[in-house]
């Protein structure tokens, strides 16, 4: 299916993890996907083109939205997925540690979207997609940095739910928030405590990046038109 065919779609953080999965998986739907990230690389993919960019500088997250605007005209989606963890208990955690989460996880949406939101609202439609947490909605120990960033995720995007549309607009604003996750930042926990994740989801398991992916096609493609400011939980049924 092309069910994201000659769209335009941003992918900040899109060239790890989930975030790859996500512009792997829009470029197989048709889009034409900028995959962001501060570290270079380059892809196979016709479809799929890198641009580099600081989430946390807004000088370069104005400099993303200009490449794009200025070459493309116009802009369908927006997937913003850049994020780090910087975990230590409360007692533990440095200004640094929790400053540099903040500002990448946090903040780093901020710069992006103040200025491909109010983009989309003048060009009256698109569809927005932030990428929060498990973490975000429950809270974990040693992750007060963490869970604030995406706790605070949620409650922007809620925010722009409204403000984006409030003219009548069909800008649409939603949050993914996945559980635990098999990507390379997982893979180093240890075995025992995987397992212990896994039995305390419905279904048994942990999740798959291509699972998360799926869940952003959704809200990203038309088949979600009537969807906005919604936190879809991929978590396994783990919070149940």
């Amino acid at each position: 299916m092309n069910r994201l065919e000659n769209k335009i779609c941003v992918v900040t953080g899109g060239t790890r993890g989930i975030g790859l999965e996500i512009s792997k998986k829009f470029a197989s739907e048709g889009a034409h996907v900028i995959a962001c990230a501060r570290g270079e690389t380059s892809f196979d993919d016709p479809n799929i083109e890198y641009h580099k960019v600081d989430v946390s500088n807004p000088e370069s997250t104005k400099e993303l939205f200009d490449f794009v605007v200025n070459k493309f005209g116009r802009v369908d989606v927006l997937v913003c997925d850049a994020g780090v963890t910087a975990d230590a208990m409360t007692y533990k955690m440095t200004d640094e540690m929790f400053d540099k989460v903040i500002s990448i996880n946090l903040k780093g949406i901020f710069n992006v979207v103040r200025y491909f939101g109010p983009y989309m609202e003048q060009q009256n439609k698109g569809s927005i997609i932030n990428i929060s947490s498990i973490v975000g909605e429950y809270g974990n120990i040693g992750q007060a940095n963490y869970a604030a960033s995406k706790a605070g995720i949620i409650g922007m995007s809620l925010s722009w739910a409204k403000e984006f549309a409030r003219k009548g607009a069909n800008v649409r604003v939603n949050v993914l928030s996945p559980g635990y996750i098999m990507t390379d930042m997982l893979k180093t926990v240890p075995e025992e405590l995987l397992n212990k994740f896994a039995a305390q989801t419905m279904l048994k398991r942990l999740g798959q990046p291509e699972e998360i992916a799926n869940a952003a096609l959704f809200l990203a493609s038309d088949e979600s038109s009537y969807v906005t400011g919604t936190v879809l939980s991929a978590d396994g049924g783990m919070r149940l």
